[in-house]
């Protein structure tokens, strides 16, 4: 059963302040890029290292398959923080619920710096290492749809998809971000790097958490959830009591559709960083900085597209750019998997690059195609709860592809098709929520007249 249209369907007045429009745009995407660059962080040092610092006594790809599964643990917990969050934030407000998540993946993170490694505490080590993965999990759950949500709704109908796709920026920044720090930190002398040098970019945490919450203090509540407020005073309440009932009651064709979409931002992206990562360094024996050059140069290609997309969004629509950006990605898969399995380390490289990269054009306007197909009253759980069921079946991408591979040998034909179901699930789903956006607007109209 549709999501049926309300009184709150109609969108509130947006922000007309350009002023207050920039501070609420460049706020979530300092919020969402220091929340990226946590979670990537965590997966960059997953690939390579932890294994030797949390799972060493293990053999062969054990310690890895381990590591990789930790990494998955913070998707496992993502869910549970958009139903968690996602309350908070229909109920209490945008900018209280997204205060909480950016204090609590800021101090998650730092404290990753400070935990002691299996040769000093034992299997406590690798314990607190999930507990804190689960952590970072559990408030990123909650920080993108709301920094979706706070842009998206503070814009002007023309203009939303572009503002939408700026905490979409927030990915490859991030991953620049993570990408470059461990870069420049694994040049170190390998005893240096084993022994302190990984937990200085997770101590960075602290600093940007004091950064970024300086500037979210500052901009002001959501139009929509003032809206929400207004009638609350006015006895009509459209906030929903229990948003996660609510969504469950009205919304689950949608919810469906957020997964089949929103896969790709997780399962190809973790695909062609994490995975991609462990081979090229495991398989085909490059160089680590090498392919994390690879990564750091694909995600400023991926913000490119980000920016060309969410443009692009505006002039048409975001489900015709999401479903246009999925065959692109699709076609792109072969090139990718021939470059892969050239046998050259700078071709390989590049495979990463335009894999990356090319994902950017359907993330442009994910955020602000979601946005629109759940009703105000439990919008942020929708966004929330949906977004990060797909993040969780996406975060176990890296762990399944090892494991292929160690079943169909070290052939890059796993990448492949891992990458091409992903996108093609991708263009299906945009096209089907593209319909389901147009019936949710028609019905709207309907009932305005």
């Amino acid at each position: 059963m549709a999501s049926q249209p309300s009184r709150s369907a109609a969108s509130p007045a947006p922000t007309t302040d350009p002023k207050e429009l920039r501070r609420v745009a460049v706020s979530s995407l300092l919020g969402t890029s220091m929340e990226w660059y946590d979670y990537f962080l965590y997966g960059l040092f997953a690939a390579l290292i932890f294994n030797e610092l949390f799972f060493p006594s293990l053999p062969g790809a054990a310690g890895t398959v381990l590591a990789l599964l930790t990494f998955a643990i913070g998707f496992v917990a993502r869910p549970l923080g958009g139903l968690i969050f996602g309350h908070l934030g229909d109920r209490f407000g945008r900018k209280a619920t997204l205060i909480a998540t950016l204090t609590i993946i800021g101090m998650a993170t730092g404290l990753i710096g400070l935990l002691p490694t299996y040769d000093q505490i034992g299997v406590a080590a690798p314990i607190l290492l999930a507990t804190l993965r689960f952590i970072q999990g559990l408030s990123l759950g909650g920080e993108w749809g709301g920094a979706i949500l706070m842009v998206v709704e503070h814009a002007p109908p023309e203009k939303r998809a572009i503002y939408g796709a700026m905490p979409q920026l927030g990915s490859p920044i991030g991953t620049v971000m993570s990408s470059g720090i461990v870069a420049l930190v694994t040049l170190l002398p390998e005893e240096a790097l084993m022994s302190w040098g990984w937990r200085v970019p997770f101590l960075l945490s602290f600093v940007m958490l004091a950064i970024a919450m300086y500037l979210r203090l500052k901009v002001e509540e959501s139009p929509v959830f003032q809206q929400l407020q207004s009638e609350q005073k006015a006895g009509e309440d459209k906030r929903a009591k229990v948003p996660i009932a609510e969504l469950l009651r009205t919304s689950l064709p949608q919810i469906v559709l957020v997964i089949i979409t929103s896969l790709f931002a997780s399962g190809g992206f973790f695909l062609m960083t994490t995975y991609a990562v462990n081979y090229g360094t495991a398989v085909l024996e490059m160089a680590p900085w090498l392919v994390l050059t690879a990564t750091l140069v694909g995600a400023v290609a991926e913000g490119i597209a980000i920016i060309i997309s969410g443009r692009l969004a505006d002039r048409f629509t975001p489900a015709q750019v999401v479903t246009g950006g999925g065959i692109v990605a699709l076609l792109m898969t072969i090139p990718i998997v021939f470059l892969l399995g050239s046998g050259s380390a700078v071709l390989a490289a590049l495979a990463i690059v335009l894999g990356i990269g090319v994902l950017g054009l359907p993330y442009g306007p994910l955020g602000t195609l979601l946005s629109q197909l759940f009703d105000h009253s439990h919008r942020y759980s929708g966004v929330a709860v949906s977004y990060n069921i797909a993040g969780l079946i996406g975060g176990f991408v890296p762990s399944l592809a090892l494991l292929l591979q160690t079943r169909l040998g070290d052939t890059v034909w796993v990448i492949g098709l891992m990458f091409a179901i992903i996108v093609g699930m991708t263009a299906i789903g945009g096209a089907l929520s593209g319909k389901a956006v147009r019936r949710r607007q028609a019905l709207a109209a309907g009932a305005a007249d």
